[in-house]
């Protein structure tokens, strides 16, 4: 597995219809990349999104990355949507799951 974590806060004013047009578009357009695995996305209480999207490999997220629509929606990103960002991205080198069974 391999796991993008994409933290960011947006600018104050932007076309919220236009970002969430496109965050939708995005996501649906992951969802049928080869490699995905899953996408969730979190807003917490002073603003800061944290969007995390796992994948079968590091490959398959480089292929993420530089699909065309996904390229020209980050370039849009830069432009009008996000204040800053980080991204972190890798194997994780260590996995815990924990699971209650119904009995």
């Amino acid at each position: 597995m391999y796991l993008v974590v994409f933290r960011n806060r947006k600018q104050a004013g932007i076309d919220a219809a236009a970002y969430s047009a496109d965050a939708q578009a995005m996501e649906d357009l992951a969802r049928v990349q080869p490699g995905f695995r899953s996408f969730k996305s979190y807003l917490a209480d002073d603003g800061e999104v944290i969007a995390l999207s796992e994948w079968d490999s590091e490959d398959a997220a480089l292929a993420w990355r530089k699909q065309a629509d996904h390229a020209r929606v980050q370039s849009r990103g830069r432009a009008d949507y996000y204040q800053s960002y980080t991204l972190f991205a890798g194997t994780p080198s260590r996995i815990h799951h924990f699971e209650r069974s119904e009995a």
